[in-house]
């Protein structure tokens, strides 16, 4: 049986080594050392959630608010690259696969969360050329990690896996 990791490598055509370049170096102190970067980011993708045309996707977010969404994405993804402990401290380990059980993580969600993550990832002026490459294949990898730890629960196989994509970078 393949991995969650390798399933997430096939269906989202990212390699492991690509997915977790962001661990190459700090990608925290790499945009400032500040969170601003990533606050810009997550207000900016969760804007264009919470606006998508389609309902079937607005409908996954409906039982959050707005801006408990973007507190969590950027808290996550600061103590995620490499900066303070943020998520950790306010709500615990990340544990991606149990906090999306009751969310349809599928192929089609996935894919429409990458579009408006590619296109948040695009406008965020905060973020170099390079990071926003490194950040993108991180967020693929990890949408399709999480299609995989779905059909894994779904089946009832548990999820009792190594989770690369929710270990904090320790800060350097």
């Amino acid at each position: 049986m393949q991995s969650l990791q390798e399933k997430a490598s096939e269906w989202s055509g990212v390699a492991n080594g690509d997915a977790f370049a962001i661990d190459d170096g700090n990608v925290f102190e790499a945009l400032g050392g500040t969170t601003q970067p990533f606050v810009d980011l997550s207000t900016n993708f969760y804007t264009r959630v919470y606006e998508d045309e389609e309902e079937w996707f607005r409908q996954i977010f409906a039982g959050s608010k707005k801006e408990d969404a973007i507190q969590n994405q950027y808290e996550f993804l600061v103590q995620r690259m490499g900066g303070p402990q943020l998520f950790s401290q306010r709500r615990g380990h990340p544990a991606l696969i149990a906090r999306h059980r009751p969310f349809p993580v599928t192929h089609k969600a996935a894919e429409r969360w990458l579009h408006h993550m590619q296109q948040a990832v695009d406008t965020t002026e905060s973020i170099d050329a390079g990071t926003k490459t490194k950040m993108m294949n991180f967020f693929r990898h990890t949408a399709y990690f999480l299609v995989a730890g779905n059909e894994m629960t779904r089946q009832g196989h548990g999820t009792s896996c190594k989770c690369k994509h929710g270990e904090s970078k320790p800060a350097e």
